[in-house]
């Protein structure tokens, strides 16, 4: 039987690694739990790893290969086998069936799915199983709200009262990539210690609030509604949109630069970006090749000049069609 999320820390200081992983759910949680498994398995001595894409066109016979073949550099191995829709197939279910019968020694594979539900279950991952650990990450149901924004702060060094917890989960509106967002937040700006409602009230940005970086967020997050309702809040406001469209070209660039790079994460580095943020922009590049990106910033640009009466066109209009680009790269088809 899968194990519980809480139990997945426990798993972690285990006297040994066990031979297979599979990590599933919602995507910030399951690529957290696969960086925590590589932390353990590289103090363990797993010095290499291989990547396998199992996308469409995947020869899970690579599978067998990689879990066979010996390595000049390292004596223990990690395979990193991401699996996008959760789904194997036949002859994947067959190939991870097969590994888990009869692992190779000194190799740990861990599978990544970041779409899961009941309907992804079969026999494959009941045999994996049972011969290795199976975590599966959903986000809190409302009422578990308040109980894991206080796990995640004590796992930031940060400690808050029952009604500070709340605030904040009602700040972020169930949005669980904005909570790990605040959370990064209030290690910066208060550093370890106990929160009380009175600091969270004045610390925390209200997430109702309509301000350029919860435009960009919700954009990037692929939230539509809640990135044009922003907008249309801004405009009502009376907000410049000059000073909007230079933050938002500001982020498309950075966008660009995350697509064109070689390495995400080495990237995501020199950007200096917090965990929560590195991964809001892994997931908008995942739903868009970096032509897409490319597109957004000159019409960015060009935005950007009608709002200073440097070129022809309703500058609000053109903003609500390229954020909503942003966040739904199948609308892309409104910037022609």
């Amino acid at each position: 039987m899968p194990i519980s999320p809480a139990q997945w820390q426990k798993a972690l200081t285990a006297d040994s690694l066990a031979p297979v992983y599979l990590l599933a759910g919602t995507e910030l949680l399951v690529l957290e739990a696969a960086d925590a498994l590589r932390a353990q398995a590289k103090k363990r001595g797993y010095d290499e790893r291989e990547v396998l894409e199992a996308g469409p066109h995947f020869d899970w016979n690579d599978l067998a290969r990689a879990g066979a073949s010996m390595s000049l550099f390292a004596s223990r191995r990690l395979l990193d086998l991401r699996l996008p829709t959760g789904r194997p197939g036949i002859e994947g279910a067959k190939a991870i069936t097969a590994f888990c019968a009869d692992p190779p020694p000194d190799v740990v594979l861990l599978i990544t799915a970041m779409d899961w539900s009941n309907k992804h279950d079969g026999a494959w991952s009941k045999k994996l199983d049972a011969s290795g650990t199976m975590v599966v990450f959903n986000p809190p149901r409302p009422h578990e709200w308040g109980a894991w924004i206080g796990a995640r702060l004590a796992s930031r060094g940060l400690s808050a009262s029952r009604e500070a917890a709340l605030l904040l989960a009602q700040r972020v509106e169930g949005n669980l990539l904005a909570a790990a967002q605040e959370i990064d937040k209030l290690v910066v700006l208060h550093g370890e210690g106990r929160i009380d409602t009175a600091e969270m009230e004045a610390l925390v940005a209200d997430s109702a609030r309509y301000d350029a970086f919860k435009l960009t967020d919700a954009a990037f997050a692929g939230d539509g509604a809640r990135a044009l309702h922003i907008l249309a809040g801004l405009r009502a406001e009376g907000d410049e949109l000059i000073g909007l469209m230079g933050w938002l070209v500001n982020q498309l660039q950075l966008a660009l630069r995350l697509a064109n790079a070689q390495n995400f994460s080495a990237q995501a580095k020199v950007e200096r970006l917090w965990q929560a943020r590195e991964q809001l922009f892994r997931q908008a590049l995942r739903r868009a090749p970096r032509e897409h990106w490319l597109q957004c910033l000159a019409r960015a640009s060009r935005i950007d000049r009608m709002a200073k009466g440097r070129e022809i066109g309703n500058p609000w209009q053109e903003a609500e069609r390229l954020i909503a680009a942003i966040a739904e790269p199948r609308a892309a088809k409104a910037l022609a």
